[in-house]
């Protein structure tokens, strides 16, 4: 039997069928709510606020054991409040009270640091690092402090204090409300580490790049040599243990 050629106009309605059909299968690829968009470039969660660079006071001038934040001249060494800073709500970063980190986030400028009378024992002297709020609204804590010592000069004393173990908990705090996280060292006369004593502790909150400064009278602190590290914790409500 011998084999037929399809007609021209068979052939022709093949072809416009098989059009149809890729012309098909691209329009499903491209519509109906599955195009693809270019990839997002998402910020790094753990940046600071934008637009909130304080700068603070660089002379160790504030009274015994109390920061003094910029443009604040009245800070005290009990926490009492003077203006309110104006609240920043940049960044991303989640709360767990459901809201945005960075619109509740206490900022430096929010802030003031004092340290607290030491609680020694053991040969360990242990001394608790308070942030108080000085706002006019309600803001939260998380973590550790940054911190380090500096002698007149402006020069770090030693390496940064070590973190302690521990699981740090949003710490929410209304105006004039504090949390402290615990600064330790082994007594450098016990330890016979180098010793060295600060002119001031610089304190930076959780996420902030601003520090606060506050006068160290509290005699040497360990710098260098056996048992010389210095230990920090993570904030927690109050102002001390």
């Amino acid at each position: 039997m011998a084999y037929t050629f399809p007609s021209r106009h068979r052939t022709a309605a093949l072809a416009s069928a098989g059009a149809l059909a890729v012309l098909g299968l691209l329009s499903a690829c491209g519509n109906g709510g599955d195009t693809v968009s270019a990839p997002q470039k998402v910020p790094g969660a753990a940046a600071p606020a934008t637009g909130d660079a304080t700068n603070g006071d660089t002379s160790p001038g504030a009274p015994p054991g109390t920061s003094t934040p910029a443009g604040d001249t009245t800070a005290a060494s009990d926490g009492s409040n003077g203006s309110a800073p104006s609240a920043h709500t940049s960044g991303t970063r989640a709360a767990t009270r459901g809201t945005s980190a960075s619109s509740t986030r206490c900022h430096t400028s929010e802030l003031r640091a004092t340290v607290g009378p030491n609680d020694p024992g053991a040969g360990q002297e242990n001394f608790p690092v308070v942030l108080t709020n000085v706002s006019g609204r309600t803001c939260t804590v998380r973590g550790y402090p940054g911190a380090a010592f500096v002698d007149a000069s402006g020069k770090q004393l030693g390496p940064d204090p070590k973190r302690s173990p521990g699981s740090p908990s949003t710490v929410t705090l209304e105006p004039h409300e504090s949390a402290w996280a615990g600064l330790s060292f082994a007594n450098p006369q016990v330890s016979e580490a180098r010793a060295a004593t600060p002119a001031t502790l610089v304190v930076t909150p959780p996420d902030e790049r601003d520090p606060l400064r506050v006068r160290w009278t509290a005699g040497p602190v360990p710098v260098g040599g056996n048992a010389s590290s210095v230990y920090v914790t993570v904030l927690r409500p109050g102002t001390g243990p």
